[in-house]
């Protein structure tokens, strides 16, 4: 019987020194690290890397142990993935950490940010397995805390991409005529003047003349003479064709009563050797190449006029098909159409606003600061127009530009099914896809807007929001924004960030709070406490955000 008790008391002690019956010993604190300290949202997530470094002859070698990492704050918790941790004798897939020499173990932590976290702890939680004995160990912390400063980037600042308006206040109109002239003539004939194209011109003429809305800005006259016969000879026809065509048009303008035509203006070209050259490299005559290398090789215009005589059957079809388009003069005038001036706008939208068409209403909107009369432009533009997806789209941007986004989501909709290709309509659906929170939309959307000049702040908010400060940087460019400066806090480079802080325009809350936040990272409390005075002059609630932020936790906030 003695024997049997010493036995067993023997065995016994084996199993202990052997660490195999032994339940498992409650974990400690200071077995663990957690990095970054405090925590650090990325993005809008929480990631962190948990090291635990388990001593030697604690870790039993039987043992099971499943290691939740727990996020708690006053009124909620999150629960990252649980990890397993295993003694050498456990069959399973965890990380093994040795009886006799302890071990390292790895627990990766990553949850959703919500509000609330700034103020928060992190525990480990153990739940362990040992040859089937179930039984769970006091929880230890971790971690303390949440900076959150990367969730300060909001889409709902970002300005949506607008509809261009095609409205011009002068659209410039021109209208022209060509006086053929006979072989070395320079007299106008009533063939000329009674062609369609000086029909029309003259016309134009007396109507802009007779119009409140149009001005003549100017009439312009250019004379040639073909490149056959001397330079000389050509330069004295050339110029009698501009004489006798400006004669002619100021007796035109005389009868015609039209006093007011801006400057009319004459010139001439002795010979036309480059409208020659263009009309033989579009005709089909025979030897074409031929006549174009002469062009090439003699640059004085009597040389070339030789050679191209000595190419005697050329020069037959030259006279016949090229040359006679060469003398002419060519009138050209100039009319102004001048559009409604921005008073009468504003008038005929108070009053009777069908007499404006979508370009002007468009155009209109972009006249006032006042958001409320922008918005009840282009409403009444959807109304109006309802089949132009410009004034859907602009409707949605002051929709969202004054905190309705429902109302700009819709709108942005309707402008969708109208335009569904429209890279401005695209950028703004993917703008509000992101305030949602619904990120892979938004980055497929935002992604597809390249070119729209609104773009590159939107998708570098979208790449906030997903932690790629570097990306973001490179999205917003030279912007003077609320996120860019964010952008670039967060990848340290602390002097940029203060000058384009300090260029933002419309500075609010956000601007001085992030300037707050650049104060204490660069520790000048005088720069901490008078941008907080400000954020929370603005918006009193940040004075409650700022006393939990641990961005602030080396500074007394007690004078705020």
């Amino acid at each position: 019987m003695k024997k049997q008790l010493v036995f067993l008391s023997l065995g016994a002690a084996m199993m202990v020194l052997g660490g195999c019956s032994k339940k498992l010993g409650q974990f400690s604190s200071d077995y663990f690290s957690t990095n970054p300290t405090p925590l650090e949202t990325v993005g809008e997530n929480v990631p962190a890397t948990i090291t635990g470094n388990i001593p030697a002859k604690f870790m039993q070698k039987n043992a099971k142990v499943t290691a939740t990492p727990v996020l708690t704050w006053s009124n909620g918790s999150a629960n990252g993935q649980p990890v397993t941790v295993q003694g050498e004798n456990v069959r399973a897939n965890g990380q093994v950490i040795s009886y006799q020499n302890g071990g390292t173990v790895t627990i990766p932590f990553n949850v959703a940010y919500e509000p609330g976290m700034d103020e928060s702890e992190l525990f480990l939680d153990f739940a362990v397995d040992q040859n089937g004995k179930l039984y769970t160990l006091p929880r230890v912390k971790v971690g303390n805390g949440v900076i959150a400063t990367s969730t300060l980037a909001s889409a709902a600042t970002v300005t949506p991409a607008q509809s261009k308006s095609n409205y011009e206040r002068i659209i410039k109109e021109t209208y022209a005529a060509e006086i053929k002239f006979l072989i070395n003539q320079a007299n106008i004939r009533a063939n000329q003047t009674d062609k369609s194209d000086y029909i029309d011109l003259n016309k134009q003429l007396k109507e802009a003349n007779a119009a409140p809305d149009k001005e003549i800005a100017g009439i312009t006259i250019h004379s040639y003479a073909s490149p056959d016969g001397s330079l000389e000879f050509n330069t004295e026809l050339a110029e009698h064709r501009e004489q006798n065509t400006v004669n002619y048009m100021e007796k035109q303008l005389k009868k015609d009563k039209i006093t007011e035509f801006g400057e009319l203006t004459s010139s001439f070209t002795p010979e036309d050797w480059e409208g020659f050259q263009s009309l033989v490299e579009k005709s089909n005559i025979q030897d074409k190449e031929l006549i174009l290398s002469v062009l090439k090789m003699y640059k004085d215009p009597e040389e070339r006029e030789r050679e191209l005589r000595h190419l005697a059957s050329v020069f037959d079809e030259l006279a016949d098909q090229i040359l006679p388009a060469l003398r002419y003069s060519k009138v050209v005038a100039t009319i102004n159409v001048i559009g409604k001036s921005d008073a009468e706008m504003n008038q005929l939208f108070d009053t009777d606003p069908k007499a404006l068409n979508a370009d002007e209403l468009l155009y209109l909107a972009t006249l006032t600061n006042d958001k409320t009369r922008r918005l009840a432009i282009y409403k009444k533009a959807c109304e109006l127009y309802p089949k132009d997806y410009r004034t859907f789209n602009n409707l949605g941007m002051t929709a969202y530009e004054l905190g309705n986004y429902e109302a700009a989501k819709q709108a942005f909709s309707q402008a969708a099914s109208l335009a569904p290709n429209n890279k401005e309509v695209e950028m703004n659906l993917g703008l509000v896809n992101l305030l949602e929170g619904n990120y892979a939309k938004a980055g497929e959307l935002l992604g597809g807007a390249a070119g729209v000049p609104e773009a590159g702040p939107a998708l570098g908010t979208y790449y906030l929001t997903q932690g790629e400060v570097n990306k973001a940087r490179a999205a917003f460019g030279n912007a003077k924004t609320n996120n860019a400066g964010l952008a670039q806090i967060l990848s340290n480079d602390y002097s940029a960030a203060k000058s384009t802080l300090d260029a933002v325009a419309d500075k609010d809350a956000t601007t001085y709070y992030l300037l707050a936040v650049l104060g204490a990272r660069t520790n000048n409390e005088s720069m901490v406490l008078s941008n907080l005075r400000e954020a929370i002059r603005l918006k009193p609630s940040m004075k409650e955000k700022a006393a939990d932020d641990l961005e602030f936790a080396n500074f007394n906030l007690g004078s705020l």
